[in-house]
């Protein structure tokens, strides 16, 4: 069990102390595509801390030719970590909510039957779909409709993709239930689809606040599937009465966050926006991917948006997160998957220290390129790119970290400059949270490559936008911007200021030549 850090409690003297005077705790089941865990959120009032109580190991898992997650188990590793939560805290706890990574989902038959395990979003099933799509309904009028960025995982595809194929599980579906609602289900045997991660499947409206039933029409994808549209910090009823019998948890509610992890990763931003006013800072919450974006009140769908490719996924309090999905660390975590499989097992702190040591800037890679999107060896993908546009091919472990962290840094700055164009001005700092706020040389040339003031914290940005969310249900904790008032009086943040920019300047421009832009 690992233990967070209780450094910010002020005159607090650890976690014993803290739970002593805690009023209320919640917890937050956060799943991740490569980890999930179990974490409580201890408030006393004014402060919040976290502790992680059951962690697991999560992933696809090949299957036949195809990829799927393994349901049972991650709901199997749910109830321990219920368990521990409910042995550890017992009447404190006031309520549970789950969040997840977007577009998976899995469907139920008549009489509630799950149909099947869900697909992962990296299965081959969608490969080449966008056009097979676009034959169908044209890609500007899925635009106007969705407002999202086209990816061929969404959802819409997914399900497009069973369409074409004559899937008999679309043919006896009843029930339509996204990755976190399927969790929430089992929880309370209540069925319904929450706002932020019904957002991310390309078929619900952002302008209506509704699905795109007739964009789903024109696919030929049942419409009668779809359930009630749920907002964060709607309570959906108690647990389940032999689960709560089982973790020691009667009476304890379930609650929604905003149940896509990138929405709350956002409501854990220690900033304020003024409502009715543009933007002035932007978000980047960095893990395997890295989703940058800005929060505004409303959807921006016009052609600039739609050249662009970015998305309008939901936030919480009705707002929208305008955003574009970028490869993130998933470089570096594929590159260190495959050395470890050649025997060196090299830690994240020493792949840092390598990279750091490396030659700066020397060779570019697109982020976004399609070769990474699941490379059989990244490390290899890497050098390839650098091979055959032409640049000095990275030869050490070190060299190619270096590459992929300046590639995604420059990413950044390009993303910025787009999103600045939407909003039409200046945002002045980039806030980055989530866990690769830890690399502290990614941090710093964001900073250097986007000339921007980086602010990084918190870690456990998902989490805690998890709890604060059902705080904020329960009565608790005020508003949104209350929450983030206690979010950034509670955790630690590390700034970064922007140095060397003319190098990073020219590093842009050929940056935007190996793009075509």
């Amino acid at each position: 069990m690992a233990r967070a850090d209780f450094s910010g409690l002020g005159d607090e003297t650890g976690l014993d102390l803290f739970m002593a005077d805690a009023a209320k705790v919640f917890l937050a089941a956060d799943l991740g595509a490569s980890s999930g865990r179990v974490v409580a959120g201890l408030f006393d009032g004014a402060k919040l801390a976290l502790e992680e109580v059951y962690r697991f190991d999560n992933g696809g898992v090949p299957l036949a030719g195809r990829m799927q997650w393994d349901l049972l188990s991650q709901w199997s590793h749910i109830q321990r970590g219920l368990r521990a939560g409910g042995k550890m805290y017992g009447g404190k706890v006031a309520s549970i909510g789950v969040d997840t990574w977007g577009v998976d989902f899995g469907l139920l038959g008549r009489g509630d039957e799950l149909l099947g395990n869900p697909y992962h979003y990296r299965d081959s099933r969608t490969a080449g779909i966008l056009d097979k799509a676009f034959a169908i309904v044209p890609r500007e009028e899925v635009f106007a409709q969705t407002g999202l960025q086209f990816m061929e995982f969404n959802t819409l595809y997914q399900l497009l993709a069973m369409k074409l194929a004559n899937s008999p599980l679309l043919e006896v579906a009843q029930s339509f239930l996204m990755m976190p609602d399927l969790f929430h289900w089992l929880l309370t045997g209540e069925k319904g689809n929450e706002y932020t991660d019904s957002s991310t499947t390309q078929f619900y409206n952002p302008q209506t606040k509704t699905w795109a039933n007739d964009l789903l029409g024109k696919f030929g994808i049942p419409t009668h599937i779809f359930g009630p549209l749920l907002q964060p910090g709607t309570k959906l009823g108690p647990l389940r009465k032999e689960i709560a019998e089982d973790s020691g948890l009667a009476g304890v509610q379930v609650v929604l966050p905003g149940t896509h992890d990138t929405a709350s990763a956002v409501m854990a931003v220690p900033a304020a926006s003024k409502p009715g006013e543009r933007p002035t800072w932007c978000y980047i919450s960095s893990g395997t991917w890295s989703l940058m974006g800005v929060e505004t009140p409303e959807p921006i769908i016009n052609d600039r948006c739609y050249q662009l490719n970015f998305t309008n996924e939901g936030g919480v309090g009705g707002t929208t997160r305008v955003l574009k999905n970028i490869a993130g660390l998933w470089l570096v975590q594929e590159c260190r998957r495959i050395w470890r499989q050649d025997g060196h097992e090299y830690g994240w702190e020493e792949l840092t220290r390598r990279a750091g040591e490396a030659m700066p800037l020397a060779s570019l890679i697109n982020p976004d390129d399609a070769s990474f999107t699941a490379p059989k060896d990244m490390p290899k993908a890497i050098r390839d790119f650098c091979s055959r546009t032409g640049q000095p091919v990275p030869e050490t472990e070190g060299a190619v970290i270096r590459c992929a962290l300046e590639s995604l840094a420059l990413r950044y700055r390009m993303v910025l400059g787009y999103l600045e164009e939407l909003v039409g001005g200046q945002l002045d700092t980039i806030h980055i949270v989530g866990g690769g706020t830890q690399n502290r040389l990614l941090n710093q040339m964001a900073a250097d490559a986007c000339n921007r003031r980086v602010v990084a914290g918190p870690v456990e940005a998902t989490a805690i936008g998890n709890v604060m969310m059902q705080a904020v249900a329960s009565g608790a904790v005020g508003s949104i911007a209350q929450a983030r008032e206690v979010i950034k009086t509670s955790f630690p943040v590390q700034e970064y200021m922007p140095k060397h920019s003319a190098y990073w300047n020219d590093a842009y421009e050929r940056f935007k030549k190996l793009l075509g832009t």
